[in-house]
């Protein structure tokens, strides 16, 4: 199924909810109405923006389908704004004098005839209407440029929702033009020439950006013009644009509130065949919940002992009564590309299947201890954490995020740029013991070694580089980057009880080399410790900090490496991380420990 079919399809779900326009209509921003007599007298204008926070924002509002405008003057019917409708903006509007000729041109030529008196009020208000009255009450300077409707005094309706307007806008649908097959239901119809403007998009343009579009000659086949390279039925490309507008709007369910890099993110299911709407709303809840875990606390974890259940072999309805694993699921990431979108995925399968890819993510991603505590991360968030400079989301490399959401919902391995840009960053100066960068080091490592597992009837061996990734500090690990990093973590604790606070420690000066050319740099570091060591002895301390060390040393072989490979280094950071937060399990370590930060906090003051 395409993506235009499937949201062919859940524009269906939207319009049995009460959710989609009819077709014909588009949901708007509209700021004001204009209340007029039955002799088209403006009497008033009502505010119709809601309060949103210290300002008023313009209501969404069901209006005749807006007009696909590129650099040409083209006016929508019933609506518009100011300066097509009352001749004035707030610019310096070389145009406005014939975009408010054409609104009214346009309308003249529909009302004709017309018998309704709010369609005759209308007329009546366009004819006699000149841009110089706008500087006279009851209009306001707050209407240039917002979008505008019009209502007749005494009726709660707007003009466009009267029963006139909307017989108007039936007898011009359909269009002239040759009919042809549509690509998207099969039925033979008159093909939409320029397909709907999609709006929502992060980083889009604001007035909307076209998903199917054809402005050069390249993009054409044939000698064919427009919509007729990918001929789609005018109804099926309202329907398809409605849907998609629909999801992408901030309030929407099916769309992840911060997207991932710079794609937007929807999703929905499909109820076609046997799946209800119950079956298909729990899918898209858990759905968002597992993309975008909760911020509270309590629902984060009860979140994740579900999950737990699935990794552990229980089925996907354990999730959630309704749920149904066969149901029909698509995720669509859309990304800016100036007037246009650019399409970043398009997944389409089970739910059960996505369920499944996203308990093993946060499998391969386990760590102890979790830096992010209860709440499983987001893949935002992952990013954000380990790729992205200063922590700021316009900072996260837009086709890494892409290539890890796709990872991460396939099931398939992860980009091997993710190591690189987590292993970067910490050399860049990311704090190595966050557990952030451990965490997706640690997922990548264990996702390629379970991809590429032995099979399983081949003779056994043993194979150092291939040994699994732990969770938790691993002592005995016979992995000697692994080893390395530890050893690290415990001269940085050595340093730190010897000197306490300094202005640069051994891991700002030297972890990227470390973890890069150890035989080049642990010398260096091996007769700083013992200097460092040899001031604990004399205080009485550190006694348990030279058997630790003492311990890793003889795990190590003679010669250290010149040089370490990616993944080498990756299990360098994990080895560091782990034996950083869990090195101190004896309550003589955490004693003295516990001085030295006394003392630090004392020299503060």
């Amino acid at each position: 199924m395409t993506i235009l079919q499937s949201l062919d399809g859940y524009y269906e779900r939207m319009a049995a909810r009460g959710e989609a326009e009819p077709p014909g209509f588009s949901r708007e921003k509209i700021s004001f109405a204009i209340e007029i007599t039955e002799d088209g007298t403006p009497v008033a204008v009502l505010d119709l923006r809601a309060p949103s926070g210290k300002k008023l924002v313009p209501q969404l509002l069901s209006v005749p389908a807006a007009v696909k405008r590129t650099a040409g003057i083209l006016p929508n019917l019933f609506w518009d704004k100011s300066a097509y409708v009352l001749g004035r903006t707030a610019g310096e509007g070389r145009r406005t004098a014939q975009e408010h000729d054409a609104f009214k041109a346009g309308h003249r030529e529909v009302l004709a005839g017309a018998q309704d008196p709010g369609l005759v009020a209308l007329s009546r208000f366009l004819e006699g209407w000149t841009p110089e009255r706008f500087d006279a009450a009851p209009f306001t300077p707050e209407m240039l440029d917002a979008n505008i409707v019009f209502r007749l005094r005494g009726d709660m309706r707007f003009i466009h929702q009267r029963d006139a307007a909307r017989a108007v806008l039936s007898a011009r649908a359909g269009g002239d033009g040759a009919r042809v097959a549509c690509l998207v239901t099969g039925n033979t119809a008159v093909a939409q020439r320029l397909h709907p403007t999609i709006k929502g998009v992060n980083g889009a343009q604001s007035s909307g950006a076209a998903l199917v579009s054809f402005n050069l000659d390249a993009f054409t086949s044939y000698g064919k013009e427009q919509g007729d390279n990918a001929p789609t039925s005018e109804e099926a490309a309202f329907r398809y644009g409605a849907a998609l507008n629909g999801m992408l709007e901030r309030s929407s369910r099916n769309r992840l509130a911060r997207g991932i890099g710079d794609a937007t993110v929807v999703f929905w299911a499909d109820t076609s065949g046997t799946v209800d709407e119950d079956a298909a709303r729990a899918a898209e809840d858990i759905f968002a919940a597992l993309a975008e875990p909760p911020d509270d606390a309590s629902e984060a974890k009860k979140l994740r002992d579900r999950l737990d259940d699935v990794m552990n072999g229980r089925p996907v309805e354990a999730l959630d009564a309704k749920l149904r694993a066969a149901t029909r699921f698509h995720v669509l990431g859309l990304a800016p590309n100036a007037a246009r979108l650019s399409v970043r995925y398009w997944l389409s399968d089970d739910f059960g299947a996505f369920v499944q890819r996203l308990a093993a993510h946060y499998r391969d991603l386990a760590i102890e201890p979790r830096p992010w505590g209860e709440r499983p991360p987001s893949i935002a968030w992952l990013l954000l954490k380990t790729t992205a400079m200063l922590e700021k989301y316009e900072n996260i490399p837009p086709l890494l995020a892409g290539e890890v959401t796709r990872a991460v919902l396939e099931g398939t391995r992860y980009p091997r740029s993710l190591l690189a840009a987590a292993i970067m960053r910490l050399r860049a100066g990311d704090d190595p013991a966050s557990g952030w960068h451990a965490a997706v080091i640690r997922a990548v490592l264990a996702r390629e070694l379970r991809l590429n597992m032995p099979d399983p009837h081949a003779p056994a061996s043993h194979d150092r580089a291939r040994e699994e990734l732990p969770v938790s500090l691993q002592k005995e690990s016979s992995n000697s980057a692994y080893q390395l990093g530890r050893l690290f973590a415990a001269y940085e604790t050595a340093q730190r009880m010897a000197l306490g606070k300094v202005n640069a420690t051994i891991r700002d000066r030297y972890f990227g080399a470390a973890s890069a050319t150890p035989a080049s740099v642990f010398p260096i570091l091996m007769r700083g410790v013992q200097n460092h060591l040899g001031k604990l002895r004399k205080s009485g301390k550190g006694v348990w900090l030279e058997r630790e060390i003492e311990e890793i040393t003889n795990r190590l072989d003679d010669h250290l490496p010149r040089s370490l490979p990616l993944e080498a280094q990756g299990r360098f950071v994990l080895g560091y991380y782990h034996q950083r937060k869990g090195q101190f399990a004896s309550r003589e370590a955490e004693a003295e420990l516990a001085s030295i930060d006394a003392e630090d906090h004392d020299n503060d003051e």
